[in-house]
């Protein structure tokens, strides 16, 4: 039985999501295909382990019916096997998902499988209501029926995954979907993981330590506090996870996360974490050595109705007028161990608002506790487009000797990518924030140490533009040059080392005019301009040269894999030299070529996973398994999925990184017989449309209409050309598995190998492309400015002014 894939389990999730899509808003209803999937998931690795145990006591001895009887009693099901009772059965469940009434049999099965199971789940399911109203109905039993009946179709045992953290990972996806689709509500329980990456990477969380979030959403924070320690190829067991969440349904998506993630012993809460903190110990908060969190933005409060007021040591914010950041920013200096660290998103606000949020500031700052502050670019977040902050925040203990007194400003509002609907913190700008807060040290426009002095005269306003202006500097504008022409030697010098990055010594693409001055050359900028790409090609082909030999060189950690299972040793590997042997060529600075590492290490990594875990043909099987599954769809069957996304489903599974790989001539004849069908069918759609009132003639046909016998003709090939189309899509899937098929070990590993380094490579010369273009912008702009003089201006006014009185004359209007 083919391993389930992640692509392939997204697009079963995705599909569970459709069901429901367009009834009702997806923060409405995330939690019913959160519940769904965990009862399944809870149903069918239970039944494994019963299998499990039926067979080993028959084969000690035990009649088949005892061994049944045996494995329905709950005390052989402890630790990480939950036990699933009879009602919460999928079986059960789908033998009278045709009844009346499948919410309510749906409640059942989730109350018997949490009362089962009270210590792991107690609360967690009880906010799961299948049969509450949404709007002015309840979901109709066909809906859930359809539910039902999708869950059915894939298995969701341990043994049918790909690798072992794949529905974790399916769930973290979902997570993201609903979030997107539920826009301004999606921020409630939802930071996007760019942002969470960055954060963990600041505070380091190790071994054995504690780790708290008091906002908690759906658990993001702490789970990738946990695999940041398993990617540096340490032991996560004893990590201590806790958090509270206020949202009921929330927090229950949390606990449930958790679970599939396979963290059993998360010290997960339901409640206000400003009103009532529930993680006390002996009567007092407790502490923890690392606190990640994105609290709400812009809360009123009530201080009559909280608990452990001993947090608030700086002071009360406004209770009103939506200002209680700062007092989740105190709850984590509170909860934070003498030498801990955390990191806490917060609204710009709260760096430069007056009156008692200014105090609170002071003393924080006084008493030495913040490390550092990181301004984000606008529109990362969901709900808000308004730019945030970070703000890392240290225990009493003393900080380095270094640090002490000084707090680092990081403005990185420029360091994104822009999204149709939001902004992305991708690697590359990740990874330069984080070298800025390690280094903690001034880079000119980016980073800033500040002395405590400078922000007692700055009556503690935290502005980051008041220390870090990363402004850029007006273009520079030569009157000179705008009169008389020439391009300013010193702005030529000023960008030189872009272009000595290429190679190119920029001096050869002027003359000398004198010494202060260059003119273009006698070919013209445009043509100048034109050439610079040639220019760049041999840096850019040394570039590749490095990289292809750095390729040869380390390929072979991921060739042991299969052995050694150090999945995170040989990222950290790939990651080091990859930036150490190409940052000398100087085309892309180690921000960038990290960046390039991280973000293709993203993109490929379950199929490392994969890889590490069932070897090089298990990869090749899987990518197999994604791209049948996409074609196994049917729009008969999948009710609720349109013909058009099956469609697109099928074009992005044609699309999938192993094809042009395996049969690129077949992808060639298939890209050929499009482009005659298309050609064909653009001839006789235009010969087939009626012409226009104004262009028909009546008495006379048009020169290029075709007689009755080329029309007949052209629509037969057209139709034969459409058939040779569809012959070679429905040949599609023959021809892959048969290329597959035919592949031994050798090939497997070559295959793999080939897609991946295809994948960093593409990657590469994307960023190589940005930097040569940046190259070319700055060419231009010269060009621009000083291509045309201000006396050529003149002439050229001059001379249109004397074009149009010649006009005018000749009109008798002058």
């Amino acid at each position: 039985m083919a391993k389930l894939t992640l692509p392939q389990l997204e697009r079963h999730l995705f599909g569970a999501a459709d069901i429901l899509r367009g009834k009702m808003d997806a923060s409405e209803f995330k939690e019913y295909i959160f519940g769904m999937l965990f009862l399944k998931r809870a149903s069918d690795q239970f039944d494994a382990v019963r299998e499990e145990f039926i067979r080993r006591w028959v084969a000690q001895g035990k009649s088949r019916q005892k061994a049944e009887r045996m494995a329905d009693v709950r005390d052989f099901y402890r630790g990480d096997k939950f036990y699933v009772p009879d009602e919460a059965r999928w079986r059960y469940i789908m033998n009278r998902s045709r009844e009346k009434n499948v919410g309510d049999m749906l409640n059942k099965a989730l109350g018997a499988l949490e009362h089962e199971n009270i210590d792991a789940l107690e609360g967690v399911l009880e906010h799961i209501d299948f049969t509450r109203k949404v709007g002015q109905s309840t979901i109709p039993d066909k809906r859930l029926q359809q539910l039902i009946d999708h869950f059915s179709r894939v298995r969701l045992r341990n043994e049918d995954f790909e690798f072992p953290d794949l529905l974790g990972a399916a769930y973290e996806y979902l997570i993201a979907q609903f979030a997107d689709s539920a826009g301004k509500k999606g921020g409630e329980f939802y930071t996007p993981r760019g942002v969470v990456r960055m954060m963990v990477r600041l505070v380091k969380p190790q071994p054995g330590q504690a780790v708290y979030d008091p906002c908690s959403g759906s658990g993001g924070m702490l789970i990738h506090a946990k695999e940041y320690i398993d990617e540096h190829g340490l032991d996560s067991s004893d990590l201590t996870l806790a958090g509270q969440e206020y949202n009921g349904g929330t927090w229950a998506v949390s606990k449930m996360n958790m679970i599939l993630h396979g963290v059993l012993n998360a010290k997960l809460e339901n409640d206000d974490t400003l009103a009532d903190p529930k993680h006390i110990k002996n009567g007092e908060l407790e502490r923890f050595d690392r606190v990640l969190t994105n609290p709400p933005f812009s809360l009123n409060y009530s201080i009559a109705d909280m608990k452990h007021i001993e947090r608030f040591k700086y002071g009360f914010a406004p209770e009103t007028g939506k200002k209680a950041d700062l007092m989740f920013a105190q709850h984590v200096l509170a909860v934070l161990a003498p030498d801990g660290i955390g990191a806490t998103v917060m609204p710009h606000g709260v760096l430069f608002r007056g009156g008692k949020e200014k105090k609170i500031r002071e003393g924080i700052i006084k008493d030495d506790r913040l490390e550092a502050v990181i301004g984000l670019a606008p529109n990362l977040f969901y709900g808000t487009g308004i730019p945030a902050c970070i703000l890392v925040l240290r225990g009493t203990a003393p900080r380095p000797p270094e640090r002490r007194g000084k707090v680092l400003f990081i403005n990185a509002d420029r360091e994104f990518t822009s999204g149709r609907a939001q902004n992305y913190l991708d690697p590359q700008h990740a990874e330069k924030i984080v070298a800025a807060y390690e280094e903690y040290r001034d880079i000119p426009g980016f980073a800033r140490v500040v002395d405590i002095k400078e922000l007692r005269e700055n009556d503690f306003n935290l502005n980051i533009r008041r220390y870090v202006d990363n402004t850029p500097p007006p273009e520079p504008q030569d009157v000179r040059a705008h009169l008389h022409g020439g391009v300013p030697k010193s702005e030529v010098e000023a960008k030189a080392g872009l272009f000595r990055a290429f190679g190119i010594d920029p001096a050869v693409l002027f003359t000398e005019r004198d010494a202060d001055y260059y003119d273009f050359l006698p070919e013209g900028w445009k043509a100048t301009a034109d050439r610079l790409p040639s220019l760049a090609a041999p840096a850019e082909e040394r570039l590749r040269e490095a990289f292809f030999d750095w390729w040869v060189r380390h390929c072979k950690r991921l060739i042991e894999l299969p052995d050694t299972h150090k999945v995170m040793e040989v990222r950290a590997e790939l990651l080091d030299s990859f930036v150490t042997e190409l940052q000398p060529l100087g085309i892309l600075d180690r921000f960038d070529l990290a960046g390039v590492v991280a973000a293709w290490w993203g993109e490929a990594q379950y199929d490392i996973k994969t890889l590490g875990l069932n070897g090089f043909e298990g990869v090749v099987e899987g990518w197999l398994t994604t791209v049948e599954s996409a074609f196994a769809l049917d729009e008969e069957d999948v009710e609720y999925w349109d013909k058009q996304k099956i469609a697109a489903e099928k074009r992005k599974a044609r699309d999938h990184r192993v094809v042009p790989a395996l049969i690129p001539d077949y992808l060639a004849e298939l890209e050929e017989a499009e482009a005659e069908y298309a050609e064909l069918n653009t001839q006789l759609k235009a010969a087939t449309t009626k012409p226009s009132d104004e262009d028909e003639e009546a008495d006379e046909p048009a020169e290029d209409q075709l007689s009755e016998a080329e029309l007949k003709a052209l629509k037969a090939r057209t139709a034969a050309a459409r058939k040779k189309v569809n012959a070679l899509e429905a040949d599609f899937l023959p021809r892959l598995r048969t290329s597959m098929e035919s592949l031994d070990g050798d090939s497997c590993r070559d295959l793999v190998l080939d897609v991946l380094r295809s994948q960093l490579s593409v990657r590469l010369e994307s960023h190589t492309a940005a930097a040569r273009r940046l190259l070319e912008g700055v060419f231009r702009t010269w060009a621009d400015k000083y291509a045309v003089t201000l006396r050529n201006l003149e002439a050229q006014r001059v001379a249109a002014a004397a074009r149009l009185d010649a006009y005018l004359k000749e009109l008798g209007y002058a």
